[in-house]
């Protein structure tokens, strides 16, 4: 059946005009037309169900499977390894400056002076101090020798008036001398005796006066060199080598020096080498540990593990160090451990205070499966990927790693030889069929090494520690098998020290017991022999 609507031919009664002019079918019109449309769409027979889907298109790539190292990522901040802050160590007026502001110096540079006048004036008047205390000892000399004189003349006369006083009893006795000659020798003899005390006493004072000038001349020469050491200090020269700021304190003021609140003049930063220092935390940390004692990374504390470092208008990381430091424990308010680098900087790029990007050896090297991000899809609870086996998607859950070359380490999950699918995530169900299109992975290569090794020892940029002084050195330590032999030598005799090349016991004549080793002596009381005592090592 079909309807047709004829119009009638007066058109201005059955159209409407709008604003534009344009002629409009009026209510009865458009009801008539939407009747027809339907009419006709009833009547009409067509397929009937669902319509069918077309094959979704995925693109897939193999896996990227190469060697590796997992560089972790910090931030860290770059230190000078000589930062000084230049202060007097004696007072006084500053009379000059001699150095540029922000210049590089070298160490022993002079840079102040500070008026050298008053301590001249103190170091004449310690070595005229010294000359005086030299001349009290010449005096006191020369009094020991004219006391010794007199210690001889006195002998003389004792020797004499010892002779005279025996010959005079001799013949007292035989009554051929008086009384009063006898009382005479007796009376000289014992005013020899009274001088000899009296000129011992005098030697002894002559010689406790030479004590006290050389006791004197002791503390002069102490006081001159003193004098000497503060006259050298008010040229104030630089400790070491770097670049200075500028100065605190100009020219004509009054400073403090010798305390620890001293004038501080200006301020010295090495430049090469230069530290790198960053926090890393527990769980980096414990990783470390854990690779070490498995064999697979060694530890930044017995090894110079490289580390590479990157500015921050910088691509890459073109600067090659390697680890200094790791401290002993983690800093409580921060849960972390402070570690440090150390770079060259030969040409004078990094600067202390200066931010910077480092990276450093988070495993060994091993062949790891690299995928792009894009292609890693997340639920609730893991991750997953979609491979394509024999035209059907799969799904895959994998466990993840940092990122490598601008793709994603695959832990668990993948074994390299799958075909991913890299786009069309969204078009993908488990166990749907697709179409494939080959496509490519490609890795961006960081510039950071795919293997390493612990920078050999001749390549070391840490600078080293100061000698040990001499007073300090091994030849001082006390030997104890040598200590034990001389301790016991008073009471037992000579004891070889061979005798005590492994542990050995000897009873003393007290009832103690003495034993020694090699690295410790013990000796034990009566009472407690066998079971303790005190030890000297």
């Amino acid at each position: 059946m079909r309807f047709q609507f004829i119009p009638s031919e007066n058109t201005a009664d059955n159209q409407d005009l709008d604003r534009r002019g344009r002629s409009i079918p009026t209510t009865a019109m458009a009801v008539a037309s939407s009747l027809a449309i339907l009419l006709v769409a009833g009547c009409g027979k067509g397929p009937s169900g669902p319509m069918q889907m077309p094959t979704p298109t995925v693109t897939v790539a193999k896996p990227v499977v190469k060697q590796i190292v997992e560089w972790d990522a910090y931030t860290g901040r770059l230190e000078a390894v000589d930062l000084v802050e230049v202060r007097a160590r004696v007072g006084g007026y500053l009379q000059s400056v001699h150095f540029d502001e922000g210049q590089v110096i070298e160490k022993g540079d002079l840079l102040f002076i500070i008026d050298p006048r008053p301590f001249e004036a103190e170091l004449n008047a310690a070595k005229a101090k010294l000359q005086q205390s030299e001349s009290r000892l010449k005096q006191a000399e020369a009094k020991l020798d004219e006391a010794k004189a007199r210690s001889s003349q006195s002998d003389a006369q004792l020797n004499l008036a010892e002779l005279r006083y025996n010959r005079a009893r001799q013949l007292s006795q035989r009554n051929a001398g008086s009384q009063e000659e006898l009382d005479e020798r007796e009376a000289e003899l014992l005013q020899a005796k009274a001088d000899i005390e009296g000129v011992k006493a005098s030697v002894q004072s002559a010689q406790a006066d030479i004590a006290t000038s050389q006791a004197e001349i002791a503390i002069a020469r102490a006081g001159m060199e003193t004098a000497e050491l503060n006259l050298q200090y008010t040229e104030i020269r630089s400790p070491v080598s770097g670049r200075i700021s500028r100065q605190a304190i100009t020219e004509g003021n009054l400073i403090a020096g010798g305390t620890a609140s001293s004038s501080l003049l200006t301020t010295i930063t090495s430049m090469h080498p230069i530290y790198c220092v960053f926090d890393a935390t527990e769980q980096d940390v414990l990783k470390y540990v854990r690779l070490a004692q498995s064999g697979e990374r060694e530890s930044s504390r017995v090894a110079k593990n490289p580390v590479f470092l990157g500015l921050v208008d910088e691509d890459g990381f073109p600067h090659r160090g390697h680890m200094d430091f790791v401290d002993n424990r983690f800093d409580v308010d921060t849960a972390s451990m402070r570690a440090r680098c150390v770079f060259s900087n030969d040409d004078q790029l990094l600067l202390p205070g200066m931010f910077s990007r480092i990276r450093i050896p988070g495993s060994a090297s091993y062949e790891a499966v690299l995928i792009p991000d894009s292609a890693v899809g997340t639920d609730q609870s893991s991750q997953y990927v979609y491979v394509v086996v024999d035209g059907k998607i799969e799904r895959r859950p994998i466990e993840t790693g940092p990122i490598v070359d601008g793709l994603r380490v695959i832990r668990k999950g993948l074994t390299g030889d799958e075909t991913l699918v890299i786009e069309g995530l969204l078009q993908s169900r488990p166990d749907a069929e697709v179409n494939v299109v080959e496509g490519t992975i490609e890795a961006i290569e960081d510039g950071l090494p795919d293997n390493y090794q612990p920078v050999p020892k001749e390549e070391w940029i840490s600078p080293g520690p100061d000698p040990l002084p001499k007073s300090a050195s091994s030849t001082n330590q006390i030997n104890p098998i040598r200590w034990a032999n001389q301790s016991v030598m008073g009471c037992l005799g000579h004891v070889p020290e061979e005798r005590f090349a492994f542990s050995h016991m000897v009873h003393l004549a007290s009832g103690s017991v003495f034993t020694a080793t090699e690295t410790s002596v013990r000796v034990l009381p009566p009472q407690a022999a066998g079971n303790q005592g005190g030890t000297y090592s």
